[in-house]
């Protein structure tokens, strides 16, 4: 069930106004692209024209709950920081082969920054799949809410490639993803620029595939943190090792345009989102859970159905 963020008036009010002048002061450059001419509204489930949608059929009315893992890891409360690897280490510890301590889990590292864990077995499913489901999805909120009915509202691309004959890597890789999410109670706007894995030090077999994204807000412009996701083969199927680590900062400079559309969406999220605690990293621990396993059990079928649809 989606609750209401928690977000004052008062705060939401001193972020819609931070917000609106640095849109209006940003410069317009010439790469930015027009105002896409894709619905803006933000809601949850499906409206009439979703429901037309020949995917609908794989809607759900709920999420499904996430692997057991993730449910012992919510209430065992954090990981200890010795046992959590460090960012620097993270290429190491998506290694090819080989597992982590702790596999599943959520706490803070030696050096502060905010981690997640999420191990989720799939069975039927391949790395390839993934690839294309990140290629696919974005372009489109009623494909994005097959993911995780409960708590996905909005998505849009920064680059919607339509038609155009691509590798399903190329679809996602470079290209920037805006969404709106629940995260817990907390409604985030987020903007996720996917990175080449391999340029950033992961090894990356053909049957493998890693999804690294760099994870900002679509509302102001600062950098949150970091994801990633490998998906690897195990016997009957594959299995997706997915890693967070938030409060690494940066600046970014979100499109105005983008910045202008997720204002007009309702710019709600709450200054205090900025700061990740250990509240958020079980929250977010959950909602990769659920949303993982609960997509993996119909990615075959969607992917055999779809994978020639652009």
């Amino acid at each position: 069930m989606l609750r209401p963020a928690r977000v004052s008036r008062r705060r939401a009010l001193i972020l819609g106004a931070s917000v609106a002048a640095t849109a209006a002061a940003a410069p317009v450059t010439a790469s930015a692209a027009p105002v896409p001419a894709a619905d803006n509204r933000r809601y949850p489930g499906y409206a009439a024209q979703d429901w037309a949608e020949p995917f609908s059929r794989f809607m759900a009315e709920h999420t499904a709950p996430p692997q057991d893992a993730v449910t012992l890891a919510c209430s065992s409360g954090p990981t200890s920081a010795d046992r959590i690897p460090d960012f620097a280490a993270w290429t190491e510890d998506l290694a090819p082969t080989g597992y982590s301590a702790v596999e599943t889990g959520y706490g803070y590292s030696a050096s502060g920054a905010v981690w997640v864990a999420v191990r989720t077995e799939m069975p039927r499913v391949t790395a390839a799949m993934w690839d294309w489901w990140f290629g696919w999805h974005s372009s489109d909120s009623a494909r994005y809410k097959l993911w995780h009915p409960d708590a996905h509202l909005f998505s849009e691309l920064h680059t919607d490639h339509g038609a155009v004959a691509m590798p399903d890597r190329a679809r996602y890789v470079g290209n920037i993803s805006y969404v709106d999410e629940y995260i817990g109670p907390e409604l985030q706007q987020l903007a996720i620029a996917f990175l080449d894995p391999a340029a950033h030090g992961f090894v990356v077999p053909a049957d493998h595939t890693v999804v690294l994204g760099r994870v900002g807000s679509s509302i102001a412009p600062i950098d949150l943190g970091w994801l990633a996701h490998q998906v690897r083969p195990v016997p009957g199927g594959s299995e997706m090792r997915s890693r967070f680590y938030l409060g690494r900062y940066g600046l970014h400079a979100p499109e105005p345009v983008h910045i202008a559309r997720a204002i007009e969406r309702g710019a709600v999220a709450d200054p205090g989102d900025l700061v990740p605690d250990l509240d958020m990293a079980r929250e977010l621990m959950l909602h990769c859970g659920q949303e993982m396993n609960h997509l993996a059990q119909f990615l075959p079928e969607l992917h055999e159905q779809f994978r020639r649809t652009p």
